[in-house]
């Protein structure tokens, strides 16, 4: 709850006028308690669990020719009652765990000082210690993904995860309830390193799933506008996570591709790269003369 009845007390605490967004957040802010302002993050994830997978569930029944070569595992296809089934079981844990943890964990968000107050953060300051959220999500995430692919950690854990292995939007969050409170942890530490206000905390909360569900989409769409981050995994990266399976000990990063290239977790990935190129040129080249052209996927090379 901001400290101030009224605009003007606002406009002279802060020693200037607000800005729009100011007043747009002072409007609505001002008689809330800090509390019920947090609560907002379960509704931020239940909106993005919910509808930013949709556009992709529905190219996937579609099977829309403009998007269906973009199709990373082309013969791997779900049913709508498979997805909703998934989307059931997502949902169940978002009720059983996901929410209850966020309505729990206010105290420590106070703690580590997320505000909630004016003045509201410039734009350079969200992107900084949104990159910093990033940044430290990936590395922590990084080591936890490795521990839970050896024996114990994914046989009693993370096998649950890997039950797609050709995963879709609404698999992004499907895990064993163990790993969504364990991976809450990278989640939470770079706020808590370098808290911010609430504002940013929803928008890194918001992200961080979206680039979650665009990772395990199942389609590498040439367009995206994360092809232009740097060292960005994105669909095709982790999808061959997830092709591999249980015995995959390639491409653990979570956001960024780093990790994997240092310590050395990329070579699998990056050799199939590198077959699957030479095989497409031979290909295209035998094609273009027998008057045709011929394309080779991950999934063509996959034993039935």
């Amino acid at each position: 709850m901001l400290p101030y009845q009224t605009l003007d007390e606002a406009s002279a605490a802060l020693g200037r006028n607000l800005t729009y967004s100011e007043t747009l957040w002072f409007n609505y802010s001002a008689r809330k308690s800090d509390y019920f302002l947090y609560c907002h993050t379960i509704l931020f994830l239940f909106f993005v669990f919910s509808v930013i997978p949709l556009p992709l569930a529905f190219v996937e029944i579609a099977r829309m020719v403009g998007f269906d070569r973009y199709k990373i595992q082309p013969k791997a296809r779900l049913s709508l009652p498979e997805m909703f089934r998934c989307y059931k079981d997502v949902m169940r844990l978002f009720f059983l765990i996901v929410g209850p943890l966020q309505l729990v964990s206010y105290p420590s968000v106070k703690m580590i000082g997320i505000r909630t107050g004016l003045p509201l953060p410039s734009g350079w300051e969200i992107v900084a210690q949104l990159v910093v959220y990033f940044m430290v999500e990936d590395y922590t995430n990084y080591w936890i993904h490795r521990f839970l692919h050896n024996k114990w950690g994914y046989e009693n854990i993370h096998r649950v995860h890997h039950e797609y292995t050709a995963p879709i939007g609404f698999a992004a969050p499907y895990a064993h309830w163990a790993e969504i409170l364990i991976l809450g942890i990278p989640s939470f530490l770079g706020p808590a390193m370098v808290p911010g206000h609430m504002i940013t905390f929803w928008l890194w909360i918001a992200l961080r799933q979206i680039e979650a569900i665009e990772t395990h989409s199942g389609y590498d769409f040439p367009w995206s506008p994360t092809k232009y981050i740097p060292f960005y995994g994105g669909a095709d990266y982790h999808d061959y996570h997830h092709y591999v399976g249980g015995q995959s000990q390639s491409n653990f990063a979570s956001v960024f591709t780093y990790c994997d290239y240092i310590y050395g977790t990329d070579k699998g990935y990056r050799f199939q790269k590198r077959l699957f190129q030479k095989l497409n040129g031979e290909l295209e080249t035998s094609g273009e003369q027998n008057g045709g052209s011929y394309h080779i996927s991950t999934q063509d090379l996959k034993s039935d």
